[in-house]
């Protein structure tokens, strides 16, 4: 009876741990442009944006809310009242990951900022009601593009590009240096994070640099760089120096989590790197989880520096994210690891 009363008790303790758990998970909201926002993956769709993805690199202790759309700037993101939603839903001790700058430049009035002033202002206006809720906002300035000819790129109208094939332009390049087209735009995040004390993620710079270690021709893997009948999604092709595909968009999450944690010691915790990530909501790297397995057995994963398919360690781990899956097939002699995130059921 004792024991059967001791079992009782610890199911009731797991229980209590477990429910406790599912109620105080961090939700890491994501406000931002094109760059960050969620695609549709419809038809083997290609584009990602980094705040898509950034759910494979926290464990289940961290839910990412991902409200970056398309062509939008501080201005439009408040005027719109995509802000107020987020801002509705923030407790405290989530953290709201602010990234603006791309539209922002625009001269569209719907979008238009000014740095230094309206622009500024927006920035402090997300920190401020972020920190009114409990919550703790954290500034990223804008991504790089990828540009490699020297001419001011900030009248460049980003979700044109969709619009373009691979046939309707030529790539313009005059340096073998990345030419930045946002100036006093990245240098206005920075500038508020220092005044308000927030931290601040320099995604500029970190993506400059991924850029330009790769080069003109490497870089082009990270970006929406699609050649007539390579991928049936983009059939006439397409070339895009603002917008990841999926591979891009990880290599840029995977660089600027690992800095969040830098400035943001507390989330350090629940950072996590696998060499491979399935999902069914396009997070991952893949889909398909046997086709995983598959690389992995073959001793490949995709590079974290970008540098494309590279040869993996001894022991290769794949996160799997929520859902059912068919139980793959494992090649013997191959330390292959599973990671399954809580809602991943093998069938």
């Amino acid at each position: 009876m004792k024991q059967i009363k001791k079992l009782l008790t610890l199911l009731l303790s797991l229980f209590v741990l477990t429910s406790f758990q599912r109620d105080h998970v961090i939700t890491v909201y994501t406000i931002g442009d094109s760059t960050m926002a969620n695609k549709d993956i419809t038809d083997d769709k290609q584009e990602r944006g980094w705040g898509m993805v950034l759910q494979s690199y926290f464990t289940d202790e961290v839910r990412v809310e991902n409200h970056a759309v398309n062509g939008r700037s501080s201005k439009s993101f408040i005027n719109e009242g995509r802000w107020q939603t987020v801002l509705d839903r923030i407790k405290p001790g989530d953290y709201v990951l602010i990234q603006f700058g791309h539209n922002d430049e625009k001269a569209n009035p719907d979008r238009h900022t000014d740095p230094g002033s309206t622009f500024d202002e927006n920035l402090s206006r997300f920190v401020r009601e972020t920190r009114s809720k409990g919550g703790i906002p954290v500034l990223f300035n804008a991504v790089v593009r990828r540009n490699f000819f020297r001419q001011d790129g900030k009248d460049v109208d980003d979700e044109s590009l969709r619009n373009t094939t691979f046939a309707d332009l030529d790539e313009k390049v005059n340096s073998d240096t990345l030419i930045d087209t946002h100036g006093e735009y990245i240098i206005a995040p920075r500038r508020v994070a220092h005044d308000l004390h927030v931290p601040f993620v320099d995604a500029n710079k970190i993506t400059h640099d991924i850029e330009q270690s790769l080069g003109i021709e490497g870089s082009r893997r990270l970006h929406m760089w699609f050649k007539p009948g390579e991928h049936p999604s983009v059939p006439k092709g397409r070339k895009d120096n603002t917008h990841y595909n999926i591979y891009g968009a990880h290599v840029v999450a995977g660089m600027l989590i690992d800095e969040l944690g830098r400035q943001v010691p507390a989330l350090t915790p629940y950072i996590r790197h696998c060499d491979i990530s399935v999902s069914k909501d396009g997070s991952g790297h893949f889909f398909d989880l046997q086709k995983a397995v598959d690389l992995a057995a073959k001793g490949l994963i995709p590079s974290p520096e970008g540098k494309g398919m590279v040869k993996g360690g001894r022991a290769i781990t794949i996160c799997v994210g929520p859902g059912e899956w068919p139980q793959p097939v494992m090649p013997k002699g191959k330390d292959i690891r599973l990671i399954l995130t809580q809602d991943a059921v093998m069938k």
